[in-house]
């Protein structure tokens, strides 16, 4: 699996013991640093079958700058997808890429059903 996370963000940093107590093996990968491109964005969205709005971080810095509250539903999915690959703080994180499934965010319970 990969975990997909912002090292500094608390529910990344809980997401990420509550895998290594289950004993669950991944691959990190900071979300700053190596950005997820377009192409990836795109397969985790039709695994995740979740709206694309679920990728946004809503609650971040950027998003509010960027005021995407108001301006997402007027966007295209090829535009919003761009704007994903384009800052990895603008991605719901931390995501954790399974083989048939993609969840965004940290909730435990949803967590321990799919794992």
């Amino acid at each position: 699996m990969l975990f997909v996370h912002y090292p500094k963000c608390t529910t990344c940093q809980k997401a990420k013991k509550w895998l290594d107590e289950k004993g669950v093996s991944y691959r990190e990968r900071h979300i700053k640093e190596d950005n997820p491109s377009v192409k990836e964005i795109k397969e985790w969205h039709a695994k995740s079958g979740m709206p694309l709005k679920k990728f946004f971080n809503t609650s971040g810095l950027l998003y509010k700058e960027l005021q995407l509250k108001d301006k997402l539903e007027k966007m295209s999915e090829e535009e919003q997808y761009k704007l994903l690959a384009s800052d990895g703080m603008l991605v719901k994180r931390p995501i954790l890429v399974g083989e048939d499934f993609v969840l965004t965010g940290f909730r435990e319970k949803e967590w321990e059903r799919r794992l």
